[in-house]
């Protein structure tokens, strides 16, 4: 049978997604990439914001009358209600048995080709094996006043590490470069096994031989001065690039929000990662969220402005229903909210290319991936700058030392220097 995945959000969903899919090659399917060649659509969707949401549901249609949709995902938890035509609903909490439902639902073969052993470390829906996602936690425990993700996903789960360990080490084995670990709460890995995620990064680093490391976002009080030394100790093979998420630079904001930190304990935080040389730090931030005010907006820009991201996810606030900050009072119109986004963009865009310049003539780990714009071959520094060089001085997916030249047409031009890492 044909199956087509469409993942939604995150890139935890992207994670899942991908071990889903390895179930269902194991049973002998094949995965396409075109969604009308398809007899089985899984959507894995995504609710963190009302476009989400839609995107969603809009994903769950049939290409053709024999094609059979099956959705999982946050807002398929949230809202079963938008897929009545689906011929299957499987929650968050069952996406590890999705195949093995999806099998036994519909009479398909291939079950007993052992579903219940582990997946391969195959990553089926990838273009290329440059770098994979791998999950390492499930859920949160924290109750941000805009967030969904709790009542979707449960609360903190940390996987077992040594299965984390095992599926990296067959990820090296097959070429992967990097490995990316994700979680809906990555940061808090451990906490529930008396551990931290400090301690799996270097339980990693020491006992597989993944080329490089790399963490995806952190919550600020997440990040322990210490680990500091794991960049000493590990150099380049652990990515100097950490996501911390700030959401808003204004303490009044942060409160509605039920954030557990104000700006100076952030700035904290930052100025204890900026100790390790050439990192960078990128961010989220949401604005108009309810009751911003024009003071406490421009407080978010100046902080903002003060930290220097090397980038930033940016949002309008997205009304979700069933989270606490739907019921809060001075919603503020679409208007203000865009024209709120456009200054923040302008105060990122400036720190983003502040930061990209002070890179220009150093020479950085590049991991190159892919074919980019008229004979150019695309690559990512391990603090996360895209870079560009001629095709034909380096090969996909190989790391490299590599100088990084000038910018043009917007991009930053490299050049690999010859000796692979």
């Amino acid at each position: 049978m044909k199956i087509h995945f469409q993942t939604l959000g995150c890139r935890l969903n992207q994670a899942e997604s991908e071990r889903m899919a390895r179930g269902f090659k194991l049973a002998g399917h094949k995965i396409t990439q075109k969604p009308e060649d398809a007899d089985l659509r899984i959507i894995n969707s995504c609710t963190v914001t009302k476009k989400a949401g839609d995107d969603s549901r809009r994903a769950a249609r049939a290409y053709h009358g024999e094609q059979k949709i099956v959705v999982t995902g946050c807002h398929s938890e949230m809202h079963p209600e938008d897929f009545v035509d689906a011929n299957l609903l499987i929650p968050n909490a069952e996406k590890e048995e999705l195949a093995a439902l999806v099998m036994e639902k519909f009479g398909m073969e291939g079950l007993a080709l052992g579903m219940d052993r582990d997946p391969s470390p195959i990553y089926p829906l990838s273009t290329n094996n440059t770098r994979a996602f791998v999950k390492i936690q499930d859920g949160c425990d924290m109750r941000c006043t805009f967030c969904l993700t709790t009542l979707a996903r449960g609360i903190s789960r940390s996987r077992e590490a040594g299965e984390i360990l095992d599926e990296i080490q067959a990820l090296a084995e097959a070429g992967c470069q990097e490995a990316v670990l994700t979680g809906v709460h990555a940061g808090s890995y451990g906490l529930d096994i008396h551990q931290d995620l400090g301690w799996l990064i270097e339980r990693i680093l020491s006992r597989t031989a993944i080329p490089r490391l790399r963490l995806s976002s952190l919550e600020p009080w997440n990040f322990r001065n210490h680990w500091v030394e794991l960049w000493d100790r590990f150099g380049e093979r652990l990515c100097r690039h950490l996501h911390m998420s700030l959401q808003s630079g204004s303490a009044s904001v942060l409160k509605r929000m039920a954030r557990c930190y104000d700006p100076p304990t952030y700035a904290e935080k930052l100025d204890a990662a900026r100790e390790i040389p050439g990192m960078a730090i990128t961010t989220d931030i949401i604005v108009g969220f309810p009751g911003e005010t024009p003071e406490q907006h421009a407080e978010s820009l100046a902080f903002a402005e003060t930290m220097q991201f090397s980038g930033a996810h940016l949002f309008c606030y997205s009304l979700r229903p069933g989270t606490a900050a739907a019921a809060l009072p001075d919603q503020l119109p679409a208007e203000v909210k865009k024209h709120r986004f456009h200054e923040m963009k302008s105060v990122i865009a400036q720190s983003e290319r502040a930061f990209s310049e002070s890179q220009l003539g150093k020479v950085l780990p590049v991991l190159w991936q892919q074919a980019g714009h008229e004979g150019t071959l695309r690559g990512l520094s391990g603090n996360y700058l895209h870079v560009h060089t001629d095709g034909t001085l380096a090969k996909a997916n190989t790391l490299t030392h590599t100088r990084l030249l000038h910018f043009q047409d917007g991009r930053i031009m490299a050049e690999p220097i010859p000796s692979d890492l």
